[in-house]
């Protein structure tokens, strides 16, 4: 009497390899979809930050000239689609394009953008009219943010840009902003 045939078992995967520092970073701003800090991603992956650093730094001058950037905002990172990818993806996703910023709000995202943090006081006091509509637009388009109060008499509301009026305007980071022509010699 013989025992019937056993069925061959499929051999075991190979194990997989071991990520790296830079693979486990972009997984994790992959999915998370939203800005994270460097703090945040150094404690999830227990590594330091200056390692870190130099891992997100590798990331991207990877993606330079690609179809995603890694946008930074202060010490909050995270994965954007390319400025020059914005039409297709408009086409894609079928949004319509908001209407265009006027040139007041160009004007005051602009005085934020380069003095920031500061007050709609001061903005006004570069613009010499009133800025408040404009920075409420700006507010709702979240363009710029409530940075802080300022520590004087009435403690007025602080402003900065954020990592939406990063991605609107191309930039991985503050940084990238053109220089200022002060001369007007272009």
């Amino acid at each position: 009497m013989s025992l019937p045939e056993q069925p061959t078992l499929p051999a075991m995967p190979p194990p997989l390899p071991q990520p790296s520092l830079g693979q486990l970073v972009e997984s994790l701003l992959f999915v998370a979809g939203e800005p994270v800090t460097v703090r945040q991603l150094a404690q999830t992956l227990e590594v330091d930050e200056a390692a870190l650093r130099v891992a997100l730094d590798e990331l991207a001058a990877l993606y330079v000239g690609r179809g995603v950037r890694l946008q930074r905002h202060g010490d909050q990172v995270q994965l954007v689609s390319a400025p020059e990818s914005a039409a297709a993806l408009a086409r894609f996703l079928g949004v319509q394009t908001s209407g265009r910023l006027s040139s007041a709000a160009l004007e005051v995202l602009a005085i934020i953008a380069y003095r920031q943090p500061l007050t709609r006081a001061q903005v006004d006091a570069v613009r010499g009219v009133d800025s408040s509509g404009t920075v409420r637009a700006l507010l709702a388009r979240d363009l710029i943010c409530e940075a802080g109060r300022l520590e004087t008499l009435g403690r007025p509301i602080l402003y900065a840009t954020t990592p939406t009026f990063l991605q609107q305007f191309g930039l991985g980071s503050l940084a990238e902003l053109p220089p200022m022509d002060l001369d007007g010699r272009g």
